[in-house]
């Protein structure tokens, strides 16, 4: 295990002296939340996107945190995007008027303004396309000449490449469900339908391929407590290597995001690996945590931390 540095070298008992304690030593620590982790297919499957770390199972969380509120949010904030799941449930689901999606990732700001401004085109080149190893390897080698190519593009890669990863150096799947290889998580209608879903609300959603951390300080200033902010950033805190491995945007100033949140009147949910950096910043700011296991890619159960202003799942 790596060996801690200051400013962050002793969280009181947390662990020993100069050590790392485990994700499930943290988790000991802290209650787990009374909503387990949702089988994805127990809930409305929003995004087109497959992608790493995607918070679908999060779902029951989102709606009891904001089903909580005193007042209905004007909007809700998600700085680091994504696959947008969290967006398009509190859009779709009319738990705030709008939401403001960030996204620095060329890629994957491509694909959410593509379904944006041009969801009706995009669908109808989803249902049209049927990918090979060798079709899918021509797109990816191909410079696209506009947002619906390069949206379809991002598409495209995300849904034959293996977890659906598109930093540089992925590889397309193999073998797949069912030995189908690429056209494993291919399904043309059920991506068309979801893509026509979302561009019927596009007058609700603003989609902005920018930083999501200074964007956040802006927007927080700006609406106060008619804001809600929704956090799920590349899991890089404490020098995690799958948030660098995954995305090719990934430093990101964890205390800046948690010292904005405890200045704000906002109400917010954030996601975060059980990681000390992480349990301290929540208890230097007062917040509270529930852990929540998750399957991962290899099927283990690994707690993640609910980080939340109120008490609101332990």
């Amino acid at each position: 295990m790596a060996e801690m540095h200051e400013p962050h070298a002793r969280f009181g008992d947390l662990h020993a002296p100069n050590r790392f304690p485990s994700a499930a030593a943290i988790a000991a620590q802290i209650r787990e939340s009374r909503i387990p982790a949702v089988n994805i297919a127990q809930v409305p499957q929003r995004s087109p996107l497959r992608y790493p770390g995607g918070k679908t199972w999060l779902i029951p969380h989102i709606r009891e945190w904001l089903g909580s509120l005193d007042q209905h949010p004007e909007v809700l904030i998600e700085p680091f995007a994504g696959g947008g799941i969290v967006s398009l449930t509190t859009v779709m689901e009319g738990y705030a008027n709008q939401a403001v999606m960030a996204e620095i990732d060329r890629d994957v700001a491509a694909f959410w303004h593509a379904v944006l401004r041009e969801g009706e085109t995009l669908a109808h080149r989803v249902r049209d396309f049927t990918p090979t190893r060798a079709s899918a390897r021509k797109i990816e080698q191909t410079a696209p000449e506009n947002v619906l190519d390069h949206g379809f593009r991002t598409l495209v890669l995300n849904r034959t490449r293996r977890g659906g990863i598109l930093a540089k150096g992925a590889s397309f799947t193999r073998k797949g469900e069912n030995g189908k290889g690429v056209l494993s998580r291919w399904y043309p209608e059920t991506l068309a339908t979801r893509i026509e879903a979302i561009a019927r609300h596009a007058d609700r959603i603003l989609f902005l391929e920018t930083d999501g951390v200074p964007l956040l300080d802006l927007m927080l200033r700006a609406w106060g407590k008619r804001a809600v902010v929704f956090i799920d950033p590349p899991y890089t805190i404490g020098g995690k290597r799958a948030g660098s491995r995954l995305y090719d945007h990934n430093t990101i100033d964890h205390t800046r995001i948690f010292a904005m949140l405890a200045e704000s009147s906002a109400s917010f949910l954030m996601t975060y690996d059980a990681a000390p950096e992480a349990l301290a910043l929540t208890r230097r700011h007062g917040f509270h945590a529930a852990t929540v296991r998750m399957k991962n890619t290899h099927h283990d159960r690994l707690p993640e931390l609910v980080i939340t202003r109120e008490k609101l799942f332990s």
